[in-house]
Formats: structure tokens, C-alpha cells, sequence
């Protein structure tokens, strides 16, 4: 479990929706090895798409840099150990307003 092992970056979620990602993250840990990465992304993506909606996107390794437009409430980087988490629901296209969507500067890790 992730119980004070994830370190939170980056994040705009409300409290809730950032402890259904650790929760998510913890459970995905438990289900799969480090190594995973595609695993655990797909894992996550798809239990955020069921319980919080379509259009949600994970990118989960070591070593990976970002640079993402996002609905705004709705950003997470968090660090497991060596393992990064990038968790966020992508812009829903033209038709969307602007002030819904937030551009975070570039997470490398």
C-alpha cells in the first residue's frame, strides 16, 4: 500500500480526487510489479474514466518529461519510490472554453 510513501508534486485536484488517484495508484501496485509501467497507466486510466468521467490520460515510469494542457481541477503528479505518476483529463477539444483548461509547465523527472 501507499500509506505515507507517495510524495505529491504537482496538483490542482481537489482532496477527494487525489486520494482516489493514491488509492488507485496503491491498488495498481498491489495488482502489478514496477516494472509495468504500461500496465499500471492502463489500470489507472481506466478506473479514473469509470468513476470520474471519459477523457482522463496516465503516464506512470522513471523517467519521462510533460508538458500537458489539462482540465483544470484535474492534474496530478505524485511520486511512488523511483516511480513517477502523471495523472490528468486532457482538453476536450475546440468546442470547450478556454478558462476550463490549464497548461502546467514541463514535470521531468
Amino acid at each position: 500500500m501507499l500509506e505515507g510513501k507517495a510524495v505529491v508534486g504537482e496538483t490542482d485536484m481537489l482532496q477527494n480526487m487525489q486520494q482516489d488517484a493514491l488509492d488507485l495508484a496503491a491498488k495498481a501496485l498491489d495488482f502489478f510489479d514496477v516494472t509495468e509501467a504500461t500496465e499500471i497507466a492502463r489500470f489507472i486510466k481506466k478506473e479514473f474514466d469509470r468513476t470520474h468521467g471519459p477523457g482522463w490520460q496516465c503516464i506512470v515510469g522513471t523517467d519521462f518529461g510533460s508538458f500537458v494542457t489539462h482540465c483544470y481541477g484535474c492534474f496530478i503528479y505524485f511520486r511512488v519510490g523511483g516511480l513517477a505518476i502523471l495523472l490528468f483529463r486532457g482538453s476536450a477539444g475546440p468546442e470547450a472554453e478556454a478558462n476550463q483548461f490549464a497548461a502546467l509547465e514541463t514535470v521531468k523527472v
